[in-house]
């Protein structure tokens, strides 16, 4: 079967079962090998990706179920060979160590700050829950979440002043 899928704001058609799981789709078929084979239960969070802007373990999401909605991986976060700000504070604060669980908190930190521009550390702690992070680097990962909120706040507080400062004119 040919689904047709937006990965990275590109779409694109592979020829799979509908059931094929997501990660297989985007490791083997796109070559998009950033979120990682972990668990195969949806239970480590290595292989998170966000479906409409939201965490999904791609390990167990069927293909089928991304039929044309917008589906974002670690790879598609950098802009112009520019990390987004959450990538830049993951190396800012040393946030990994081994690195395999990092695209998959990097984009369980993205749909937290999706919905939650600015979180505390509770709100951090259990929206990050469900990755798992071998070296224990949780305090570093919670202050990369924190800096790059701050520094996206800081961000759309100069895009909106520009936009109003664009409209009284």
């Amino acid at each position: 079967m040919t689904l047709k899928l937006i990965v990275n704001q590109m779409p694109v058609e592979v020829d799979v079962n509908a059931e094929a799981s997501l990660l297989g789709v985007l490791r083997e078929q796109l070559g998009l090998t950033g979120s990682k084979p972990g668990c195969g239960e949806g239970e480590c969070g290595a292989c998170t990706v966000l479906l409409d802007g939201k965490a999904v373990r791609s390990c167990f999401t069927p293909a089928g179920d991304a039929l044309n909605r917008e589906i974002l991986t670690i790879e598609g976060l950098e802009r112009d060979g520019q990390l987004h700000p959450l990538q830049q504070a993951f190396l800012d604060t040393g946030a990994f160590q081994c690195g395999y669980c990092t695209p998959g908190m990097i984009m369980s930190a993205m749909s937290l700050l999706n919905s939650c521009p600015d979180p505390n550390r509770e709100e951090i702690v259990a929206a990050m829950q469900g990755n798992i992070c071998r070296c224990g680097t949780y305090n570093r990962i919670i202050r990369a979440v924190r800096q790059a909120a701050s520094t996206l706040n800081a961000a759309g507080v100069g895009e909106r002043a520009e936009r109003e400062k664009e409209a009284a004119v």
